[in-house]
Parts: C-alpha cells; structure tokens; sequence
C-alpha cells in the first residue's frame, strides 16, 4: 500500500475510529473470558460507500449500517487488527500509544497460562487510560473473581 494512502488511512483513524481492547465474558472459553482487540471506522450511513472503499484498502472485516443513521466499518481479531495497526503505526498522531499496546496485547498466544492471560487483562486494563469508553465494565478484577470462584486460579 503507498504511504500516503497509509497516512491517509491512519489521519482518518486518528479522527474518526477508534481502536479498543476488550473483556468480553464468553462462556464456552478457557477462562470465561475473551480478550478481544477490534478497530471501528465511523461515518454517516450517506457515507457507506467510503467505508466499503476502506474496506476494498485494508481486506479485512464488514460494513454495517446503525439504526443511528450512521455506520460503522469493523475489524475484529489479535492478527487482523495488529496486521493493521503496524501498517498504519508510523503515521499515528493520536492513537500511536493505544496502537502499540494493543499491538502488544495482540502476542499473546492461543492457549497462554491462566497467570500469563491475567498479564495481558492487565494489559488491556492499561488501554483504557487512551480511549473514551464510557461503557467499559469487564476489568482484570472481576475476571481474576470469576477464575477464583470457579477454582480455576488461586492467588
């Protein structure tokens, strides 16, 4: 991809995406938790058409209208969302930081140990102090409660 697309790319992130790292609690997972990293580009819905562009750009993900009147275009996954952040990294401004700790988050391996997988909650932890979530419920705590409760993890 030609750098300036790649900085237009990433301006465009910078202003009008966002990119997180979640909890998120899964039943049918190891630990009962998945730590799931996402990157989301928004725009009106009259805009969709430049969303699926970006999408034609970057390979990865959808494209979804809200019932908002916007929609937004999603990225899921540790090698999808690192694949793009190290390609978009350089030209960061205001996501740089989250970027590289989510690029970090992303190393995590398959099947980690129960104490390595509580580093990396702490990680995603960490990557709240770069973005707005006002939603953000799920910390390392509850998931170190939820593993003690179930006698998966004794401190």
């Amino acid at each position: 991809m030609p750098e300036e697309l790649r900085a237009y790319i990433a301006g465009f992130l910078d202003g009008d995406g966002c990119i997180m790292a979640q909890l998120v609690k899964r039943s049918g997972y190891r630990y009962g938790y998945q730590i799931r990293l996402s990157i989301v580009f928004y725009q009106k819905s009259r805009n969709r058409h430049f969303l699926e562009w970006l999408k034609t750009k970057l390979k990865y993900g959808y494209v979804r209208n809200r019932n908002d009147g916007m929609s937004e275009y999603t990225i899921v996954g540790k090698k999808e969302v690192a694949d793009i952040l190290r390609l978009l990294k350089t030209h960061l401004h205001l996501k740089k930081q989250l970027a590289t700790k989510i690029i970090e988050i992303s190393k995590m391996i398959k099947y980690p140990k129960i104490r390595d997988f509580l580093k990396f909650c702490q990680l995603v932890d960490k990557t709240a102090k770069y973005t707005y979530s006002k939603k953000r419920k799920i910390t390392t705590a509850q998931v170190k409660k939820y593993l003690e409760e179930h006698k998966l993890f004794s401190p």
